[in-house]
């Protein structure tokens, strides 16, 4: 498409000092636009014109897998998406809430679940590596009415607030204890900094686990 600079020319104010023969500022910029525009539009329809339907839909599908693994005790079986992280498996489709979203990203400790004992946060563990795992979750620590000791002892202490950290911390403490990582408080603090409390709760946090493994 060819563009006539003289269909955008605007003669010159009168008393102006512009040559009528050369194009003004504004006609410039108005070729300029027009023509760009056209460049633009035309690359967008060549682009759109060479992709193929069939693998634009393969790049947008994803594959799903199932997956077997043992929560809280319980064996389930789940077919998920590839992508899907194991705290989404727990909240989505397990309907274990307990294990909370914070910043899902790793670095707050709210969806810190035990993987056959091991702490990790859920939210960067991708569900479909977890086949014959074992996951406990807030859900599966208490028996019956029993509390785990640590839940126990976070009453005690008051070692709360808001409470949406609280699973996460308190998973962290379990796993912490059967690490060995709790003699000082120092220690503790140490091996437990990837949880973060915003309502500033540590002191007592700390004071909840050295309670639970003195009652040992």
């Amino acid at each position: 498409m060819s563009v006539d600079p003289s269909e955008f020319e605007i003669p010159p104010p009168t008393g102006s000092s512009e040559s009528s023969s050369a194009p003004s500022r504004r006609a410039f910029i108005a070729t300029s636009t027009a023509v760009g525009g056209v460049v633009v539009a035309g690359s967008v329809v060549g682009v759109t014109s060479l992709a193929d339907p069939e693998e634009a839909s393969a790049v947008g599908a994803s594959a799903s897998s199932r997956v077997s693994l043992t929560v809280n005790g319980t064996r389930r079986t789940v077919t998920v998406d590839n992508r899907t992280s194991l705290l989404d498996l727990l909240r989505e489709h397990l309907d274990l809430t307990g294990s909370k979203k914070g910043c899902n990203a790793g670095a707050c400790g709210a969806c810190t679940v035990l993987v056959d004992g091991q702490r990790v946060n859920s939210c960067l563990t991708l569900a479909v590596r977890l086949e014959g795992a074992e996951v406990t979750t807030i859900e599966g620590l208490a028996h019956g009415d029993e509390l785990h000791p640590l839940q126990q002892a976070f009453i005690d202490e008051d070692a709360f607030q808001c409470g949406y950290c609280t699973p996460g911390q308190i998973l962290s403490g379990v796993g912490c204890i059967q690490e060995g990582h709790t003699n000082s408080p120092e220690e503790i603090r140490e091996w437990m900094s990837g949880n973060i409390c915003r309502c500033g709760c540590y002191v007592k946090i700390v004071r909840a686990v050295e309670q639970t493994v003195a009652r040992k």
